[in-house]
């Protein structure tokens, strides 16, 4: 079958790309491969369920199907540059944000309306952290929730899916150029395009790798993040989430020089599994509806890891930590901070008697014998150094929940207009290695989908 667009994966990105083209140019034919699930049917088997260890379902509900990995994140949109990817260095500071606002404004017509926007300007909050040796990096937040998060995408497959071809649980085997045109193969068909648009986020690393080798499209080795989430007494923090709700804060450590920074902050939310290529990582959820909030509030501490040559596969490093918890814990390890600190190993009855009920079933352990001394070392003079600006954080029951790791895509090599040396192939989203948030690849698809358009 013939299309003019054919759009490889139904996350932020695809799901943004196929929008746009349907708006800008409706006489299109357009067609979205996703090897998941539709919204309606991505249901994971244990949630809900008091269990430690994921069943690796042959495609993971919580990862694939339509929405991508964030259809079932705390629906957070950062409209920032300063962090969150590399889409400016593409197309510019004003047009990536333009792009982001626009993003906004899709989700605000799609169910989004009346949830808060947050900003860091003008806030007091600078100082505090100045002062404590802390940066707090500017964004306007967006807070859908896991909830509401799932509405705006029910809303937009809507209006999608009578205008755009979807093929659901249809993974591509193979990418090829045809000059002109590309022809996509899947396990049972073939498909051919004028121009093709992949999007495949992290968890379509391993693949995307694959086609870059095949379409001898050079890459160059991306970092990886790797940390725990920290689960608190959500007021501990109150006075920052109350005001922006996520804190995007760095830190340098004294030791080593090394950035540590918070991520995904989730006030009165809760901590969940994730499954990324088989391995069973941690990851945190809040929503928007108070019926579903929790008296906790989570985030990630994370580290960020670069390496050079010889060494390239980055990835495969991270990977490597989270099988050896896997490996321990069967899954997901929590250790109490304190028990961290005096180096011994938590167990269920210090757990049960702290003052921190965990959100997650997951295995005391001894987050030492997981991460390397340098990791944790920062993650630990972090802890300390929060604990000055929110009173409580190094406190013995804090909760670590490890591994966290964030797995970027090797990055693409493509040019300003997100376009590889193949014309009229682009690559957008996480899995170019460009974008490393919701807000950043929904605007790679708008972008692309107006340059296909003639737009941009």
């Amino acid at each position: 079958m013939k299309y003019d667009v054919t759009i490889i994966g139904a996350g932020p990105g695809g799901i943004f790309a196929a929008y746009e083209l349907m708006k800008q140019s409706p006489s299109k034919k357009i067609a979205v491969f996703e090897e998941g699930h539709p919204l309606a049917k991505r249901k994971c088997p244990i949630d809900g369920v008091k269990v430690k260890s994921c069943i690796k379902c042959p495609t993971c509900s919580i990862m694939s199907g339509f929405g991508g990995a964030g259809a079932f994140s705390d629906g957070k949109y950062n409209i920032t540059n300063d962090f969150g990817g590399t889409l400016y260095e593409h197309v510019g500071m004003d047009k990536a944000t333009e792009l982001m606002k626009y993003v906004d404004e899709i989700n605000m017509k799609h169910g989004g309306e009346g949830t808060k926007l947050y900003s860091t300007a003008g806030t007091g909050l600078k100082k505090l952290c100045m002062q404590n040796k802390l940066k707090l990096l500017d964004a306007s937040v967006r807070h859908l929730g896991t909830d509401i998060n799932y509405v705006v995408l029910e809303n937009i497959y809507d209006e999608l899916k009578d205008k755009v071809d979807f093929y659901f649980d249809t993974p591509v085997v193979k990418v090829e150029a045809m000059n002109p045109g590309y022809r996509i193969s899947t396990k049972d068909d073939t498909f051919e395009s004028d121009e093709c648009i992949i999007s495949v986020g992290r968890s379509g690393s391993k693949w995307m790798e694959t086609v870059c080798q095949e379409m001898d499209i050079p890459t160059k080795s991306n970092r990886v993040d790797i940390g725990v989430r920290v689960e608190l007494p959500a007021v501990i923090f109150s006075h920052l989430t109350d005001e922006l709700y996520e804190s995007k804060i760095v830190y340098r450590t004294q030791q080593f020089e090394d950035a540590v920074r918070t991520f995904c902050m989730n006030p009165n939310g809760m901590v969940v599994n994730e499954n990324t290529n088989g391995i069973v990582t941690v990851n945190g959820h809040s929503y928007e509806g108070d019926e579903l909030k929790t008296e906790n509030t989570n985030f990630a501490l994370l580290v960020a890891k670069h390496f050079s040559e010889p060494f390239k596969d980055s990835n495969g490093y991270g990977e490597s930590i989270a099988r050896l918890s896997n490996m321990l814990g069967g899954g997901v390890i929590v250790q109490r901070f304190g028990d961290l600190v005096r180096g011994r190993r938590s167990n269920e009855k210090r757990i049960e008697e702290g003052m921190v009920r965990p959100t997650l079933a997951a295995t005391p352990g001894d987050l030492s014998l997981v991460l390397p001394k340098r990791i944790l070392d920062g993650i630990i003079e972090m802890i300390y150094q929060l604990d000055k600006i929110a009173p409580g954080t190094a406190n013995d029951d804090t909760l670590l929940y490890g591994v966290e790791v964030k797995f970027y895509n090797m990055e693409v090599e493509l040019d300003e207009h997100l376009e590889t040396r193949h014309k009229g192939l682009y690559i957008i989203g996480d899995g170019s290695g460009v974008t490393h948030s919701l807000s950043h690849a929904s605007a790679s698809g708008v972008y692309v989908a107006r340059r296909i358009c003639g737009l941009e």
